[in-house]
């Protein structure tokens, strides 16, 4: 027997294993829906669900199983039939999705299993009109509904079973060779091929966990139906095929694709099949040792018209998928996210220790010492590189999650919407993306709900019908940027300030370019919307949006046309750990700057008081400058040769003007505590080697409120 703690870890990895399944449902679902009419995505969808009703099973999850099966049974249909799942039936079994996905919260969150038949009618009954079937009670334990092909007559006939048991088969109480015997009682077996190929290692082998499967031949008089109730008791703890005697060549190709992948070999699968014995592939062996060096397998058995070609050809297809996701599977191990939080955090302690014994060695002035940490400063940066590495996952995941927001928000709104999805293997850090998704989401939403006009306000406009969302995502100067971009009515400058004159946002006679004018929409509460929708129009959730982003690190902006369409663009960095920065200082306090936003460094005019704010001329254009000394209200005399460091993010340059350059560093970046929570432009902290803390700038928010709206600009005022 379990303990609790077992049970509990073990009921954890069912719920993520669940939640997996849904999504991968789900996508299976949506790409259906775009008429992607691949047969094996209605497999794989149909494996997923068959999984995830499998799975709740083992805890008794009876409620689940017997709403799962609704669901499973709706796709069997369909894919028995050889048709494809209508715009009904897909809206159906993803609204069935969102009810699993939301018990799955609940089980996560420790509450007891509902009843989810008898809580959600409504669904059910839309799963039972969908399969013309509209009387029949809920029954969790109901067998899955199969096409049944009853022999012809009474006379005997030879059906082909494929059994793989789950390894949990002996703890609930079952044993294979009891089931063996019960099919004795309904006819002859004429032949049995053991699988054993899933045992493990010695060292590695459970004897309360079964690790057989089997392939058998029955010859009987009995129906399908008979055949598997045999097996009733354990439907959820195997997986079970049974091919009829009237069976085509194709079924079998079928079967090759569906057995498990726990064999390569082209021989034992053709023997799995029913197609091929063990006497045969002894003799096909036999004349392969004795024909030429190079000659196949498969080649003889089809000359000497053992089997047929196409099911050779289907077997060598399956030994290539083995092989492959074999090669998948071994080159990934699971990681709990906890474990890779740990290893950042000591390679962050590494890269500060290193540092300090850098600059002890310069201090030393030791030759041969400072060349053995240099090599251990190498070392530590290919450590940091690849444990940075290790956290980046593809943003592709997150965007796909929208597919479902898209298709969903279109019929509530009777809009017709197509979203694009571009740059999905764009990496950045796992603890970014799961941040970024809300803001992205109030994006997405916007853009479908104000962005994109009804069909009829498009043809008028000589647009398409069909309106498109675009999702994309691009590395740019050491961050990465995400765009949100729809061919919608745009934004109207013109409104959008008279609102904000309305709102007392800015002044009547203050006079702004465009770009500064959409940044007035993330002001909080602001909103254009006529009307309110269940998606948005309340003005509570772009200015939401702006913060999540700064509280990345990142900024936002807007680029519009008026009745072309919309373009949120995001930057954000790639990482919240560790960076690579350029050391400054101002007086005695250090500052760090990232150094993918440095682009060059000039020498300052030098000049005695300076003004806090100003302007000088870079290759004939304007460079807006700022004194740290003087904004950050730094003490201490100022040094008579000044440094200007020209910053860049995005489209905007600012120069810092400090005392000295210190050279560039690896930063392990430190949260500031909630005490500085308000503090502009200090993006977080750092120790250095010396054990200094030295500040490290926040250059998108220092460029956002120089060249911001309003007469709290510096830049602005300085303009006027």
């Amino acid at each position: 027997m379990f303990s609790q703690e077992q049970w509990a870890n073990l009921l954890a990895d069912f719920l993520e294993e669940a939640r997996e399944l849904i999504q991968q449902a789900e996508a299976a679902l949506l790409e259906l829906d775009q008429g992607n009419g691949d047969p094996e995505i209605l497999n794989g969808l149909f494996r997923a669900v068959h999984t995830l009703k499998g799975s709740a099973g083992l805890f008794a999850l009876d409620a689940f199983v017997a709403f799962t099966h609704q669901q499973e049974s709706l796709i069997m249909r369909v894919r028995d039939e050889g048709a494809q799942l209508d715009q009904a039936q897909i809206s159906a079994l993803l609204a069935g999705l969102d009810v699993l996905r939301a018990e799955v919260v609940r089980l996560g969150e420790g509450a007891a299993p509902a009843d989810l038949l008898a809580d959600n009618p409504e669904q059910y009954a839309r799963l039972l009109a969908l399969m013309g079937e509209t009387n029949r009670l809920p029954v969790a334990s109901e067998p899955t509904a199969e096409v049944e092909r009853e022999p012809h007559d009474e006379a005997p006939a030879s059906w082909h079973i494929s059994l793989r048991f789950s390894s949990e088969l002996f703890q609930f109480g079952f044993e294979p060779a009891s089931f063996l015997r019960y099919l004795g009682k309904l006819g002859q077996i004429n032949h049995l091929q053991l699988v054993h190929a899933a045992l493990p290692q010695w060292r590695d082998f459970d004897a309360e966990c079964c690790y057989l499967g089997m392939e058998l031949e029955l010859v009987s008089p009995a129906s399908k139906a008979e055949i598997e109730a045999v097996f009733e008791f354990i439907a959820e703890l195997s997986q079970i095929r049974i091919l009829p005697p009237e069976s085509r060549v194709q079924d079998y190709l079928n079967l090759i694709n569906e057995l498990p992948e726990e064999n390569a070999l082209l021989g034992e699968i053709l023997i799995k099949s029913g197609l091929l014995t063990a006497k045969e592939l002894a003799e096909g062996l036999t004349l392969q040792a004795s024909a030429q060096p190079d000659t196949r397998l498969g080649a003889l058995l089809v000359q000497q018209q053992m089997v047929p070609p196409a099911v050779v050809e289907q077997a060598l297809t399956k030994q290539g998928q083995i092989r492959e996701k074999r090669q998948a599977e071994s080159a990934y191990i699971k990681v709990s996210a906890h474990k890779m939080d740990e290893l950042i955090n000591l390679v962050g302690e590494l890269v500060i220790s290193a540092a300090g014994g850098e600059m002890l060695a310069k201090r030393k002035a030791d030759g041969e010492l400072l060349s053995a940490v240099s090599a251990i400063n190498r070392h530590v940066e290919q450590i940091r590189e690849s444990a940075l590495r290790l956290r980046m996952v593809e943003i592709g995941e997150t965007f796909v999650r929208f597919q479902r927001l898209v298709r969903d928000a279109s019929q509530d709104l009777g809009k017709q919407l197509t979203l694009r999805i571009e740059g999905g293997e764009t990496e950045l850090d796992k603890s970014v993306v799961e941040r970024i998704s809300e803001p992205l989401t109030h994006l997405v939403r916007n853009a479908v709900d104000h962005g994109i006009e009804s069909p009829e306000e498009r043809q008028q406009a000589g647009k398409p019908a069909q309106g498109s969302i675009g999702l994309n995502a691009y590395h740019e100067s050491g961050s990465i940027v995400i765009e949100v971009r729809d061919d919608g009515r745009g934004l109207d400058p013109a409104r959008i300030k008279q609102k904000a004159i309305q709102k007392g946002l800015i002044p009547p006679e203050i006079q702004l370019s465009d770009s500064e004018v959409y940044q007035l929409i993330f002001e909080a509460g602001f909103s254009t919307a006529e009307q309110v929708s269940n998606l948005s129009g309340r003005g509570v959730g772009m200015d939401v949006v702006r913060r999540n982003v700064e509280a990345l690190r990142g900024t936002i902006e807007l680029d519009s046309e008026l009745g072309a369409g919309c373009c949120v663009r995001i930057r954000l960095p790639l990482t919240l750990a560790i960076i690579d920065g350029f050391l400054v200082s101002v007086g005695d306090t250090p500052l760090v700057i990232p150094l993918e936003m440095v682009t060059e460094c000039l020498e300052a005019d030098g000049r005695q008081d300076p003004p806090c704010y100003d302007y000088r001329e870079l290759r004939g254009r304007p460079l807006p400058l700022v004194h740290l000394r003087q904004h950050f209200s730094i003490e201490g005399q100022q040094n008579k040769r000044e440094n200007i460091v020209v910053v860049r993010h995005g489209k905007q340059q600012l120069g810092l003007i400090v005392d000295q350059l210190l050279g560039e560093q690896q930063i392990v970046i430190k949260p500031l505590g909630s005490l500085f929570s308000q503090l502009k432009d200090i993006s977080g902290s750092s120790i250095l080697g010396s054990g200094q803390v030295a500040l490290i700038l926040d250059i998108p928010g220092m460029l956002q409120r120089m060249h911001g709206v309003g007469q709290h600009s510096p830049l602005r005022h300085l303009a006027s």
